[in-house]
């Protein structure tokens, strides 16, 4: 099993959320506003008067033979609009109940 943790501009979450639906990733967390900024390119997301729109994040638990799609699947979503900014982080999940 892997976690997989997203973070994007607000403006893809209903391109995210259907991402997750068409690979079947039922259980996931959702955080609706998240500020921060990319580490090489990204414009700073903090929801302020200069820098006015926001993140999300969602973090989700998968089976591994999920992940390649998942993450190729949130690839296109940013390429398509790659000034958003749109990040997945994938690491093992030793335990769970």
């Amino acid at each position: 099993m892997k976690g997989v943790f997203i973070a994007f501009d607000q403006a893809h979450k209903d391109a995210v959320i259907n991402a997750l639906n068409r690979l079947n990733c039922r259980g996931f967390s959702f955080i609706e506003q998240m500020q921060g900024r990319g580490s090489n390119t990204g414009e700073p997301h903090y929801g302020t008067h200069a820098w006015a729109s926001m993140n999300s994040g969602i973090i989700t638990m998968v089976n591994d033979n999920i992940v390649e799609n998942l993450l190729a699947t949130l690839k296109e979503i940013d390429e398509s609009a790659e000034m958003l900014g749109l990040r997945a982080f994938v690491w093992n999940i030793e335990q769970a109940y």
